[in-house]
Formats: C-alpha cells, structure tokens, sequence
C-alpha cells in the first residue's frame, strides 16, 4: 500500500505555522491507521508556537482528536476497521516499572514526549520527501494520522467526534486533576486558577465528586460566567481580587488550589491560598525550565503540598472510557466545553483565540 497524501498545520522553527501538504505510509507492525474527524486547539500547542517549548525540527501540531480506524497492523488485536477511537497522546510503552504500578502517565518508555512514534520513526514526509515529525507522538491536525495501538482508545460510537477529541487532553487532565492527583473528597474546598478549558474540566471535576465550595479565578468575564454554568459557587476577577486574601478571609484557606495556567507567577501563590494540610495541584504546564519560589517554613510547619500533575494521573485505556460513559449518562456538561467550530484551515485563528483568552474550546474539524 503506498502512502498517501493530505493537508496539515504544521509547525516549522524556521518558517513558524504554514499548511502543507504530507503524506503518511501505511500502518505497520502495532500500529493503527486513523480517520480524523475532530482535533483540540490546546495550550501545549500553543507553547509550541510560542517557543516555550522550543523545537529544532518541523512537526504536523495537534494532539487531541477523535476519529475512525481506518486500517490496522500487523499484531493489531484491541482495534478493528470501523472502531471509533479518541486518541490519548501520552502513549505508554506497557512494559516499564511505572506502566506496570499503574502509574502509565510516568511512563519512562513512551516516545511521545520527543514527538516520534515508538520505534523513533516519523509516519510523515513532506512534498520533497522530508521529514515531518508528529508533535507528542501523534500530530493531529491532518486528515489521517498512523499511531501505536496504544495512543487509540476504543470508545462508543454516540459519542461525538468533537467531545471524543477533548477527552484525549483537556478533560481527562483537567477531572483527572482532581480524580487521579488530588483525590478531592466530597465537601472539601478548591479554588480554580484559569477558567480555560483545562480550568472548566477541574471545575466539572470538583463537581463531580461534590467538592463545596469551588472558586473559579480568571480575568475573562465571559470565561467566569462559563465557570459558574459548570458548577463554580464563587468567581472572582484575577486582576482585581487577592485571591489568597479572599480565600483566607472567607474559607479559612482552601484544601485544594489549582492552578490550570502554567504561571511561575501564579504558582507561586498557590499556597498561601490553602489552609493547613491542603495541597497545591500544579496542572498547568509551563515553560522550560520555569522555576518558582515558596515559603518552605510555611510549608513544613502548616503540612502543605505541592502536587505535580502529569495528563491528570490518567491512564488513557481506562480514564478515556470512563469519562465518554459519564458523557453519555448525563454527568459531564462537556457540550458546553465546545465554543467555536473551524474548519481545519483556520488554525491559525483558533490559536489567536487561545492566545487571546477568547471563548472556550476550539474544535477543527478536516
């Protein structure tokens, strides 16, 4: 089977974001073909751009979407032609010491994070014939993507493609966060740093396992108003209010305080909004070598934490499943995560919007 050739939003160190067309060989050995019917514009992309995350070779971005298996490998036996799969980006390897704790998303083996498939291979070439290199290992935003059978997860075919691609990144991080990473139990506090869509799913979180009260905190009216329809008691205006004053003032410091921006600034402040024994949830990514500094008495004498979390603590074969099932009963509001709809060549403008704080979720759609 030769291989073929579609559009992609790539991203180049030198030349910046540009479509071109690619093309991808077949399937090989354990690997999976997939039809892309929905892709994420995510912060992660974003930092790309931005050069937070600096990269010395050409990508094809993108690394939250939902499609169809196409075609399948050698070896293949949990996908079949026709499954309706969301793609989960942290693909781990299953064989490491953390894989098998349980502890997937601390996989030492995976290949993802230096955007190459398992074997350290890229599936896409440029018109020249060039290398172009799938960004987290999976490189979404194109018509047809081949990826390790373990970055597909098999999911319900009512399921719609664009909640399916959020639940890839955004939402399994974000209720993950609180799930998996903080393990927040009902009636405890939390206070919400970023009402963007990795915000909005820690807020859906804390709802979901019945934390009281949830403080939304963002600068974006429109995103606080978002907070509030997904289950914030309290908002407050980021530039106006001393979060870690009100939380003191008014809850006596908060058990939880995420922080969904990736802001050394930000983080920095986080434990000063707890009370004693609560524990900071370091779910935005920042930039490369960002560091940040606490008052460690403060910390030691009060027993507060500061927690890393990685994908939410998710393990996508299990976490992806779940949330599409509390999707479709009814439990998440996850419609409403979704603000705009673009075709796949208005990336640029999506990515506008999230560097503009503009809306809530963009879904691209080929």
């Amino acid at each position: 089977m030769s291989a073929r050739t579609c559009p992609a939003i790539t991203y180049d160190p030198v030349e910046g974001l540009r479509t071109r067309q690619v093309s991808h060989r077949p399937a090989g050995p354990g690997e999976v073909e997939i039809d892309v019917r929905a892709a994420g514009v995510c912060h992660s992309d974003l930092h790309i751009l931005s050069g937070d995350w600096p990269s010395d070779r050409p990508l094809v971005l993108g690394h939250e979407a939902a499609g169809v298996v196409s075609a399948v490998g050698a070896g293949v036996t949990g996908l079949a032609v026709g499954d309706h799969v969301v793609m989960s980006w942290f693909a781990p390897c299953r064989r490491c010491r953390k894989c098998l704790a349980g502890m997937a998303w601390l996989c030492t083996g995976t290949k993802a994070v230096a955007n190459t498939l398992p074997d350290g291979t890229t599936p896409f070439t440029d018109e020249q014939g060039e290398e172009i290199w799938p960004y987290l290992g999976l490189g979404a935003f194109t018509n047809r993507l081949v990826v390790p059978e373990t970055a597909a997860v098999k999911v319900p075919d009512e399921l719609p493609f664009g909640i399916g691609a959020l639940l890839g990144c955004s939402i399994s991080t974000g209720i993950g966060a609180v799930m998996n990473t903080a393990n927040v139990r009902p009636g405890e506090s939390a206070v919400v740093i970023g009402a963007g869509g990795v915000g909005l799913s820690v807020v859906m979180g804390l709802r979901l396992v019945g934390a009281d009260p949830v403080v939304a905190v963002d600068l974006s009216p429109e995103r606080l108003a978002a907070a509030e329809r997904f289950g914030a008691t309290h908002t407050l205006d980021g530039a106006a209010t001393d979060v870690a004053a009100w939380c003191q003032e008014n809850l006596g410091g908060a058990d939880y305080a995420f922080e969904a921006i990736g802001s050394p600034r930000v983080i920095e402040t986080l434990p000063g909004m707890l009370t004693s024994g609560g524990a900071a949830v370091l779910v935005g990514m920042a930039a490369v070598g960002a560091t940040g500094a606490f008052n460690l008495f403060d910390l030691a004498d009060q027993g507060k934490r500061v927690l890393g979390c990685n994908y939410g603590s998710s393990v996508g074969a299990i976490d992806i499943p779940k949330l599409a099932r509390l999707y479709l009963a009814g439990r998440l509001p996850l419609d409403e995560l979704i603000g705009t709809v673009r075709p796949m060549e208005q990336a640029a403008a999506a990515f506008e919007d999230l560097r503009s704080a503009v809306g809530t979720r963009t879904i691209l759609e080929p």
